[in-house]
Order: structure tokens, then C-alpha cells, then sequence
């Protein structure tokens, strides 16, 4: 009887997905409707030729299954297109949860999601193919790849369009012994090691073999890197001994120690103070020892070397384990890539503000493997002059300003931070800080006062950071470029080009901010969201819970997450190396 009443039960929320979704977004807010939605983002020589135009179908190829890529491949919906996904990974992971897999809070298979479970029910044909791209060929238009499979059998796939979104690697600083020693926490299979050699660490503590010092070296836990990855794993590995296997492993409890390196003075620099100070006081309180301003200088199999970088004074922690979280590095393939774009002498890869590489005309750059080339207004100063002169008068009125500075602001975002960091609200106030009291629309400036007018807007001009939520942004942004492709080369949409005639196409790529979470440990979170607004504590957790359940992929990963926290909170977290 109980079987045919589960039997039922299941095929009803098979047949009624709506069902399991209303289960899940009570589950997650208490009986309540937890809403939150990313707002809708507006959204030299070159290497290769622009695709001919023509009816037949465009070959889109997307290398890398990240958040870049899924978020460009959910959100093309033009059947105009024939896209290729290669990466050597079949499935999309949550990245942000990965700390949360390391210690069983969360299962692995909670936060990945297949490939082509997310686009077989696309209207665009979407192919996807279990290889690594060893190769860009940017000249020939074509992209070299290796299976993944044992016999590592070698193809090449040529495009129309090429969207590289393969992510970053780990970057060591050349540290000696970093490779063969340290863990990382960048996929799934990081979290599923580092939970096992954390169980393996208590297993071998408990051996009756084991001398008292060698017991204490098992159980020193080190983690490099003061950043959100760093502080939240150190958080978690706290939680998993204090609340779990401290009931497991009784006799060994009192040498368990974890340890945070920072090489600057604080840890989670990119966040508000008042969020840094609270952290370090948590971490204190909570027995982590938090060592700031000490970098890494070497790594063994059985001890770290560290030297402090005011003093020069150096030591060494012997550990059983140690995490490796300190920033990315490029890929070797974007390395040479680089080098055939004449990108050789950069860090990473640069595009133009609509995700174009430079140097190129069919190949855009997404997320943690490149970076935006944001332009200068000084570098374009004589040209934004001329074009707002109308009148070809040698001088600019007000009035003619004020009718390109949509176009400026538009163009060239520093302008629009610029107005808002000295807390101006029009261009009249620009012009009164350089030239005095410009009310009326008469004033006119020459080209030296307007260069004067707008020397200081390019100090505002900021880096996107390395996150998820940039990149997520950005694949959605640049498909919905191809979506409206068509559309936008008849009616541009863009702004003004300065130094040529015309638009451009599309409106360039912004960022929103939409706020960055910090979890501390103890059920205790820090949100730092737009507006100044910072909240610590209890209930910002019950805010990370809503929010990162609701940016799941899938309603299926989304019920796992949720059963998983639940399972969590009933039974604790599981200790077996599965």
C-alpha cells in the first residue's frame, strides 16, 4: 500500500513540475515567498573576418561549461544559430557551494547540473561534445580539441563565431612545492578530495601507532588565502569539527587546529570593513588561528615555510592539510592564444566593452579568463569635442554638451561614476568645478577647458572582480546581443561612435552590482548588498539560504540543495569517505 501511495506521489510531480517547485520555495522560506531576481542587465588591424552574410545558419562554438557559458547558453534564444559546446566537463557547477561539498553540509551531485539537461529544450540546436581545446586558431577560424576519453583522440571543429569562456586556473605565485602538496577548491573533484583527506587526517590521529606530535600534525589544517573561498572553507571545516566530529573523534578533539593565511593585513579585502573586522573578531572568538600580513614561501609534504612581510622573520607550521585559495591564473591555451592576437605582454585577456577580443572581429572573451579594456575619455577627447560641436563653431555651449553627455556616460562608464563619487548631478557642475559660474546655456568652452572639464573621469575606471555574478552577467548580456543581432546591424542601438560615423550596434556591456556574501561559520553571514547596506548575522543566513537556492540552475538541483541543508540540520553532516 505505502508503495503504490509513493508510486502516485511521484509520477503526480513528474507530471506536475509547478507541484515540486511550490514545495521547494516554501521548504527554503519558512512557509513564506522568498523573491529574488537579478535585474536585467543592458545589457586596429583584425586577426580574422567578420562571418559573410547569408541565410544559412551561423556555427556558434562555446568553449567552457562555467558560469559564463551556461549563462550565454540559457539565454540564446535566436534558432538563427548552430551552437557547439566543447569542455571537458558535461555538467554546470555551482561554484559559490563548493566550500559547503568540502565537509558533506552539501552533496556534490547537489550542485551540478548536465549540460544537456539545460539545453534540451532550447528551440536553438545545441550540440555538445566532451573534449578540451588545446588550441585557438584565430586566423583560420578554427579551434583544436582533445577528447577526454581514454584514447584522447584529436579533432578540429571550425566556427562562425567563437565565445571563449573557459574560466581560470589556480595561480601558485611559482610557490615551490604549492603543486605537489596543496589542495584546490575550483571543482567538484577539489571539494570531494578535500573531504576525504579531511576524514583520512581524523582516521589517522585515532591510529595506536601514532606518536603525540605526529597526532597534532595530522590535525593542523592550514588554509592559504584570506579571500570569500578561503574564509568560507576555513569557516566550514570549523563548523564540520566542532559541531560533528568532535562527537566522533573524542580522544583527539583538543589537537585539531585550523589556520588562515593572509599575506595582506586583512582578510576579505573587497568587502566593507565593518564586515572584515567582524570576521577577524569571529574567527579569534572561535579558536582559528589568523595570521595576516605572512606569506608562503615554501610547501613540503609535512611543513609550510612562511615569512612575515613587515619583518622578514620566517617560520614553519607543520599541517596534515593544506588549502590552496589565493587567485587565478590564465590558461595555458588563452596564453598562446594571446600570443597570435598580440595580447603576449598582458595577464589576461582583453576585450573591448562588447566582450570582443581585441584584435579580432568573431571572438568574445567571458568571465574569470578575461577582462574588459574599458577606453579613456582622454584618449578620445578630441574626437567627443568635435563630434558634439555641431555648429563647427571651435567652442561648445553648454546645451551642445549636455546633448552628448547621454552619449558619453553611455559610452564610457568612469563618467558616470565621476558624477556620482563627487556627488554631481549634471554636467553644469563638471563645468563650474573647472571653470566657475557656468549657468547659463551662453558659456562656451574651447577644446583646452573641455579637456580640463574631464581630466579627472578616468581615475574612476575599475576592473570587473573575478566572481560568478559577473560572469553570469555577462554570457546573458552578450546573448542577448545575438539574439537581437539582426535586428540592432539595421537600427543601432548604441552610442555615438566618436572618432567614426554612425552608432554602434549595441548598447556596451554594464555591470550591476548586486550584493556578495560572506558566510562566517555558526550560522552567521555577512551581506554586503547595493546601497552601503551591510547586515551580519543570524538572519543574513536565513537571506544566503533564499538567495543561493533560488540561483540554482534547475529545480532539480534546487530540491537537493534544500533537502540536503534540511538533512543537515536533523542528522549532521556525514563523516563517511564516499
Amino acid at each position: 500500500m505505502s508503495m503504490k501511495l509513493y508510486e502516485r506521489c511521484s509520477r503526480t510531480f513528474r507530471d506536475n513540475p509547478t507541484l515540486s517547485r511550490f514545495l521547494v520555495v516554501f521548504a527554503v522560506s519558512g512557509g513564506g515567498l522568498v523573491a529574488y531576481s537579478e535585474a536585467n542587465v543592458q545589457s586596429a588591424a583584425k586577426i580574422d573576418a567578420l562571418p559573410e552574410a547569408g541565410n544559412e545558419k551561423k556555427r556558434v562554438v562555446v568553449l567552457g561549461t562555467g558560469w559564463a557559458g551556461i549563462s550565454f547558453l540559457k539565454n540564446l534564444k535566436n534558432p538563427s544559430y548552430d551552437v557547439q559546446v566543447i569542455s571537458p566537463r558535461n555538467y554546470f557547477a555551482f561554484t559559490p557551494l563548493l566550500p559547503s561539498v568540502t565537509v558533506g553540509t552539501v552533496e556534490a551531485r547537489s550542485v551540478v547540473e548536465p549540460i544537456r539537461n539545460i539545453v534540451k529544450k532550447k528551440n536553438v540546436n545545441v550540440n555538445y561534445w566532451e573534449a578540451e581545446c588545446y588550441r585557438i586558431d584565430a586566423k583560420s577560424k578554427k579551434v583544436y580539441c582533445r577528447a577526454s576519453q581514454d584514447d584522447k583522440e584529436e579533432f578540429v571543429v571550425d566556427y562562425d563565431y567563437l565565445v571563449v569562456a573557459m574560466g581560470a586556473r589556480v595561480n601558485t605565485f611559482n610557490t615551490p612545492g604549492v603543486e605537489e602538496n596543496c589542495h584546490y577548491l575550483k571543482e567538484v573533484e577539489d571539494a570531494q578530495k578535500i573531504r576525504r583527506t579531511v576524514i583520512d587526517c581524523f582516521e589517522k590521529a585515532c591510529l595506536p601507532n601514532m606518536s603525540e606530535e605526529e597526532r597534532k600534525r595530522a590535525l593542523q589544517f592550514v588554509v592559504v588565502g584570506g579571500g570569500p573561498t578561503g574564509v568560507e572553507f576555513a569557516a566550514e571545516l570549523h563548523d564540520f569539527v566542532s559541531e560533528d566530529l568532535v562527537k566522533l573523534y573524542p580522544s583527539v578533539k583538543d589537537l585539531v587546529k585550523i589556520t588562515l593565511l593572509e599575506a595582506t593585513d586583512h582578510i576579505l579585502n573587497m568587502f566593507d570593513k565593518r564586515i572584515t573586522i567582524f570576521a577577524e573578531e569571529k574567527f579569534h572568538r572561535d579558536g582559528i588561528d589568523l595570521r595576516t600580513g605572512e606569506m608562503v614561501t615554501k610547501v613540503t609534504d609535512k611543513e609550510i615555510s612562511t615569512k612575515v612581510i613587515k619583518t622578514g622573520e620566517t617560520s614553519t607550521i607543520p599541517y596534515g592539510m593544506a588549502v590552496w585559495s589565493t587567485g587565478i591564473a590564465t590558461r595555458p591555451v588563452v596564453m598562446d592564444f594571446m600570443k597570435q592576437i598580440g595580447q603576449a605582454n598582458r595577464r589576461v585577456l582583453a576585450t573591448d566593452e562588447w566582450l570582443r577580443v581585441e584584435g579580432t572581429n568573431s571572438i568574445y572573451a567571458l568571465g574569470d579568463c578575461a577582462t574588459i579594456n574599458q577606453r579613456k575619455v582622454m584618449e578620445d577627447i578630441s574626437a567627443i569635442f568635435q563630434k558634439a560641436d555641431k555648429d563647427n563653431s571651435g567652442t561648445l555651449t553648454v546645451k551642445e554638451f549636455q546633448e552628448a553627455l547621454d552619449d558619453i556616460c553611455d559610452r564610457y562608464p568612469q563618467m558616470q561614476l565621476y558624477l556620482n563619487s563627487k556627488q554631481m548631478s549634471s554636467l553644469v557642475d563638471i563645468l563650474k568645478e573647472s571653470k566657475g559660474d557656468v549657468a547659463k546655456e551662453s558659456v562656451e568652452l574651447n577644446v583646452e577647458e573641455f579637456k580640463s572639464a574631464l581630466s579627472q573621469v578616468d581615475s574612476q575606471m575599475k576592473n570587473l572582480p573575478a566572481t560568478a555574478q559577473v560572469a553570469a552577467q555577462q554570457g546573458s548580456y552578450l546573448a542577448d546581443c545575438f539574439n537581437r543581432l539582426e535586428e540592432c546591424t539595421k537600427n543601432p542601438e548604441g552610442p555615438l561612435r566618436f572618432r567614426e560615423s554612425g552608432r554602434h550596434r549595441f548598447r556596451p556591456f554594464r555591470y550591476k552590482h548586486l550584493g556578495q556574501f560572506a558566510p562566517l561559520g555558526g550560522e552567521q553571514t555577512a551581506a554586503q548588498l547595493p546601497g552601503d547596506w551591510v547586515s551580519i548575522g543570524h538572519s543574513s543566513q536565513w537571506l544566503w539560504y533564499s538567495v543561493y537556492a533560488s540561483k540554482q540552475v534547475s529545480w532539480r538541483t534546487r530540491s537537493l540543495v534544500v533537502s540536503d541543508w534540511m538533512r543537515r540540520f536533523i542528522f549532521g553532516r556525514d563523516s563517511s569517505q564516499i
